[in-house]
């Protein structure tokens, strides 16, 4: 008997966990040793400090000491609640902020995938639901799952399962889910219209007519509107979120220059002073460009319903962005066009042969460049 899609992608997530974490470990050996004034340590902390960097420092800040917003700086309400909130539920089990963070990864990611892959098999055939299941766990950025002490994951996780209970019939279960999603990243215009047009494309496809009951999605963006109200009760100011990102450091205010993506052509095309900065850029407006290009192969192979959620979920943020940088990672959020490329890829097996090699190297070096403090997405 041929082994489950989705058995072996739990297989293949594990070693993926432990070699990008002995990865990320080795990269925070050496970034820690380059004082060598700094304590000895023991050697599983390592892996911890090898998974928390850059934005974890923000989690870390909300989980313990709760929101602050200064309008004009860099403040902690650009980041959602969900993620900082199981963060300080873990801690009460033990574990510090950093582990509990880590932690609450190690098992949101691994899920994500295995989720992934059984939604994968509701819309295709085993072997395709492996390669779908497969490209998402090989994909460069999904490092994020392993370990790194983001939000991405848990996101990830709510939204594929929201997906899975819709695709089974149970509606009422999937906004839940959905609602408890849009409280752990700004997209919930994505996870709403995604849900909503998949719900009348499954009705519509199986001769069935609409009811009010089918435009219950349009309530899985409660968790978004939660934290929405709570900024404007503490601070004043629903939309602090969003014009946060114009502070000096994020600088992505809303303007043609932004639009534009004025500045990546500054550092990509026309001044590329800074060679590996430059290759960063570029590579996150590949894959966003990519995952662009997947929306209408997406609409014929998996249906309107998921490519309005891909347009959706690549193009608020590609849109929002001065340089496309952290692109790579919001696209892991993306998880039909991996099934869609799966699906273009199963008359060209040394091309998806190659596509994963080349993400099985890449997701090992970014974890080591995670751990030793490169900026990555």
């Amino acid at each position: 008997m041929a082994r489950s899609a989705s058995r072996t992608i739990a297989l293949v997530v594990l070693v993926a966990v432990v070699l990008c974490s002995a990865a990320a470990a080795a990269g925070a050996w050496r970034y820690f040793h380059k004082n060598p004034q700094n304590p000895v340590v023991r050697l599983d902390e390592y892996v911890t400090m090898g998974w928390v960097a850059w934005d974890s420092s923000w989690y870390m800040r909300i989980a313990q000491d709760g929101y602050q917003y200064t309008p004009g700086q860099q403040s902690s309400v650009a980041f959602f609640p969900l993620y900082p909130l199981l963060i300080r539920a873990v801690e009460t089990l033990g574990p510090n902020v950093y582990q509990a963070g880590v932690l609450i990864t190690l098992l949101c990611g691994p899920l994500a995938l295995v989720m992934f892959t059984r939604w994968a098999r509701l819309l295709a055939d085993e072997d395709t639901a492996l390669k779908a299941g497969l490209l998402m766990a090989m994909y460069p950025f999904t490092m994020y799952f392993y370990g790194a002490m983001y939000s991405d994951a848990l996101f990830v996780l709510l939204v594929v399962t929201s997906f899975v209970l819709l695709e089974k019939g149970h509606l009422g279960p999937a906004v839940l889910v959905a609602a408890v999603a849009t409280a752990a990243r700004p997209v919930a215009p994505a996870v709403v219209l995604g849900l909503l047009v998949r719900r009348l494309e499954w009705k519509h496809a199986r001769g069935e007519k609409w009811t009010a009951v089918d435009f219950l999605p349009v309530l899985s963006g409660v968790g978004f509107g939660c934290y929405m109200l709570y900024l404007w009760h503490q601070f004043g100011d629903p939309f602090a979120f969003v014009k946060v990102q114009g502070a000096a450091g994020w600088a992505q205010t809303p303007g043609w220059r932004t639009w534009l993506k004025v500045s990546w052509f500054e550092h990509v095309v026309l001044n590329p002073t800074d060679k590996r900065e430059a290759f960063r850029l570029a590579a996150h407006a590949f894959f966003t460009l990519l995952a662009l290009a997947l929306v209408w192969p997406t609409r014929k192979l998996l249906g309107w319903g998921y490519a309005v959620y891909v347009l959706a979920i690549v193009g608020l943020p590609a849109w929002s962005t001065k340089d496309f940088m952290g692109m790579g990672r919001y696209l892991l959020s993306s998880f039909p066009v991996f099934l869609t490329g799966a699906m273009l890829l199963r008359e060209r097996p040394r091309l998806l042969q190659g596509a994963l090699a080349v993400g099985a190297v890449s997701l090992l070096v970014l974890s080591w460049a995670f751990g030793a403090d490169y900026y990555i997405s």
